[in-house]
């Protein structure tokens, strides 16, 4: 009877393993942060469930996370769009961010 409404700030989660040849380096960086700005909502993004947490939509930043093959990239996401941006960004990470399997330079 006393529980809170559910509230759009409610921030959105979810995680995908980073299964490309290299990880996050440079071209995978510019896909993430290129499909975050499409959103209006606030996105982050950590290697850890506990953060910490990462603007997405900095370029500057996603970069210097220089994430390996098989870490777990955590996504969340808090605004009108919150959801939509998760699942996007999600996907991008399981496509290998559309790169062959071969390519290793960034």
């Amino acid at each position: 009877m006393n529980a809170p409404p559910l509230s759009k700030t409610s921030p959105v989660t979810g995680s995908a393993l980073l299964t490309n040849a290299v990880g996050l380096h440079a071209r995978p960086s510019v896909k993430l942060t290129q499909l975050a700005k499409t959103f209006s909502s606030v996105i982050s993004v950590a290697t850890d469930a506990a953060g910490p947490w990462i603007d997405a939509k900095s370029p500057v930043k996603i970069m210097r996370v220089k994430a390996p093959k098989g870490t777990t990239l955590y996504f969340e996401a808090s605004g009108d769009d919150a959801a939509d941006a998760i699942v996007a960004l999600v996907d991008l990470v399981e496509r290998r961010f559309d790169e062959a399997d071969g390519d290793d330079h960034g």
